[in-house]
């Protein structure tokens, strides 16, 4: 059954002096990129580093706060993709699709997977298990993947959406090093979203069109609360978690 997103409880702020220890560093300096529904409840106090955030109780497993929560919210998101694309390239479209189709979709799937075990990767460095977000269970039964209208025009609101919640995250990120992975991994998946833009939708121009970018030239930007709230529209994510405590500011 597919999962209603609701939230509730207030999203904490704070920014998180431990996280900008020399030890926190290196242990995520050491992790490299090769390449290149929801139901949302808990409170997690403020003062409290990685290590010592508690979970809500229950089996719902909470996101975090700070960056340790904007970190789980870009894991949640790339698992999503990854699951997507891997069932793309399982499926009658892809097999029978044209070779330039072919070839962006499995060069997309790679680099979904490479991101997602990125950040699998990366929490783990600096966070125990208990604080890590779990392998999700999707739900794609509403994509026809023999039907290339319906593989590719999910595939451009995943892309899009993706872009739209890295570009509306990164001012509430705090160490530096994070913000600047997360620029990394935004470009690529830019890339992807104007790749299958130019392949699917008509014209020349909307590749970059006015829906993603603005009059000043500028990708567009979403908050993981409204992000979140639009995934949950799509009844993909089947497992529930919450998303209480994310950084607003």
């Amino acid at each position: 059954m597919k999962k209603p997103l609701t939230m509730e409880g207030q999203p904490l702020s704070k920014k998180r002096d431990d996280f900008k220890s020399r030890r926190h560093f290196l242990k995520l300096g050491g992790l490299a990129v090769a390449g290149s529904g929801l139901l949302l409840y808990s409170c997690i106090p403020e003062d409290e580093p990685f290590a010592q955030q508690r979970q809500s109780e229950g089996d719902v497993f909470d996101l975090g706060s700070g960056d340790l929560g904007i970190l789980n919210f870009a894991y949640a998101l790339e698992q999503l993709e990854a699951a997507f694309y891997t069932r793309v390239l399982d499926g009658a479209y892809w097999a029978g699709a044209s070779p330039i189709e072919r070839l962006y979709l499995e060069d997309i799937r790679g680099h979904e997977v490479i991101h997602r075990e990125f950040f699998k990767a990366a929490i783990n460095a600096v966070a125990p298990p208990e604080q890590v977000l779990p392998e999700l269970e999707f739900d794609f039964s509403g994509v026809d993947f023999s039907n290339r209208d319906s593989v590719l025009s999910t595939s451009i609101l995943l892309e899009d959406t993706g872009v739209a919640a890295y570009n509306g995250a990164g001012d509430l990120i705090d160490l530096t090093l994070y913000l600047q992975l997360a620029g990394k991994i935004v470009s690529v998946e830019a890339r992807h979203a104007a790749a299958l833009r130019s392949v699917y939708l008509p014209g020349f121009t909307e590749f970059a069109g006015d829906d993603v970018v603005d009059e000043q030239g500028l990708d567009v930007a979403r908050r993981p609360q409204t992000i979140l709230q639009e995934v949950g529209n799509t009844g993909f994510i089947v497992t529930p978690f919450t998303a209480n405590n994310l950084p607003t500011e």
